[in-house]
């Protein structure tokens, strides 16, 4: 588990009530990080899942998420995204022609990205 700092990150659960037009936020649990996104060496990895959330939304600007995602798209290494998870490659250009699920508002999101938005549970871009 890596995220901008070392520090244990604060997760939250997102839940949809009936009459809400979006989704509340309820505090979650406590997820320990074993490094930070400036020690990762993605060479010493074999594939990268990047969960969804709001965590995509902040950590698609990292500097060092630019130098981690790409390198496992440009070598054919499984990428799974989970929800707001594909902000991170749309964000950094790596959709372009892939086909992609996100939670469905994402969806104009990941067709300005060069994607082609399947809303299905599952979806295979190779």
């Amino acid at each position: 588990m890596a995220a901008p700092t070392t520090r244990a990150v604060k997760l939250v659960v997102h839940d949809f009530e009936p009459g809400w037009d979006a989704y509340t936020e309820r505090p979650g649990h406590q997820l320990p990080v074993d490094l930070a996104f400036a020690d990762v060496r993605p060479e010493d990895y074999q594939a990268l899942v990047i969960p969804g959330g709001r965590a995509p939304e902040y950590i698609r600007t990292d500097p060092d998420v630019a130098r981690i995602v790409p390198y496992f798209f440009e070598r054919g290494l499984p990428v799974g995204t989970i929800c707001h998870g594909p902000q991170v490659p749309a964000a950094l250009g790596l959709l372009r022609g892939r086909t992609t699920a996100a939670f469905p508002p994402l969806r104009t999101d990941m067709e300005m990205a060069g994607a082609s938005f399947v809303d299905a549970p599952d979806v295979v871009s190779l």
